[in-house]
């Protein structure tokens, strides 16, 4: 026993010299791709930063202007109308790719016959091309594809959604739901699949029906996966540019002329890289009130 108590803690006979060089050289290792990923991820961001406050346009002199830029976005009638397009695409978007991810997890969370093919069915979306997929959508949509001849036949009216300025936001919130569920349905997958059985039997013993077991004992466990998946799906609806590009190309009328399509234009069409620049501080800006007030009303107890 005595010799067992002498005998020095592994971790302590490793805090020496030796250690401290090993750690010293294992962070050498580890230092240029440190750099390298700093440079590459924060290096564009503060570049897109400092870029705003300039007039910087390919292939010109360029000059700091301060708070020009921004000040052109407040006078900017197209910036508001992006704005607006860019908020109600994610306020249609959003909600209901969570609730369909929702009921694609509780779809496949038993086991049963061919759920794993399900679920890699259901993920498909996710791995596909964006671009292709709306080029698909494209015929979907057209005056003539199967969408148009569904809703003839319930009564509706027939024509290409793409081509209405009122249902074109629509259309394109099914694509980026069909898009983006999948990914939803296997984060609540995993949480669901951690949630003890034991609560939801001992519920259903007590005479409580479906909706009550979810509400009261499921819910509450898939609380913190809500808030990832409704800062997530929130982020990507802002940066929704795809399908607006294949589809639509922000018409019509610019109906689906959304921020990012706006930063597009400005910085790759008519290469004014300062004010795409602006729009980019403000959709981040933006993006990140979104998130601090999802936290407060979604993940403060999570």
């Amino acid at each position: 026993m005595s010799a067992l108590a002498e005998r020095p803690h592994p971790a302590r006979t490793r805090r020496g010299p030796h250690a401290r060089r090993e750690a010293r050289i294992g962070l050498l290792f580890v230092l240029p791709a440190l750099l390298l990923f700093l440079a590459f991820r924060f290096g564009p961001g503060i570049a897109g930063l400092l870029l705003g406050f300039t007039d910087y346009t390919l292939g010109q002199d360029t000059h700091f202007t301060g708070l020009d830029n921004f000040d052109r976005l407040v006078h900017d009638p197209l910036f508001w109308s992006a704005l607006k397009v860019t908020v109600v695409y994610t306020v249609m978007a959003v909600p209901v790719t969570i609730a369909a991810s929702l009921g694609l997890a509780l779809l496949t969370r038993r086991a049963f016959r061919g759920s794993k093919l399900f679920r890699s069915v259901f993920f498909l979306p996710v791995v596909t091309s964006l671009i292709l997929a709306s080029t698909v959508f494209l015929w979907i949509f057209s005056s003539d594809g199967p969408w148009s001849k569904v809703m003839g036949l319930v009564g509706l009216p027939d024509q290409s959604w793409l081509a209405d300025s009122a249902l074109v936001l629509p259309a394109l919130a099914i694509v980026g739901v069909w898009s983006r569920c999948g990914y939803g349905m296997l984060i609540l997958l995993a949480r669901l699949q951690e949630v003890p059985r034991e609560l939801e039997e001992a519920a259903l013993v007590d005479g409580a029906g479906p909706w009550k077991r979810f509400r009261y004992i499921v819910a509450p466990q898939l609380k913190g996966s809500f808030f990832f998946l409704a800062v997530i799906e929130t982020t990507a609806s802002f940066q929704v540019f795809d399908a607006v590009y294949m589809m639509t190309g922000g018409g019509p009328a610019n109906a689906s002329y959304s921020l990012v399509f706006q930063l597009y234009d400005a910085g790759f069409k008519y290469f004014d890289l300062g004010y795409a620049s602006a729009i980019g501080c403000v959709l981040f800006v933006l993006t990140l009130v979104v998130a601090a007030v999802q936290r407060l009303v979604i993940g403060k107890e999570s």
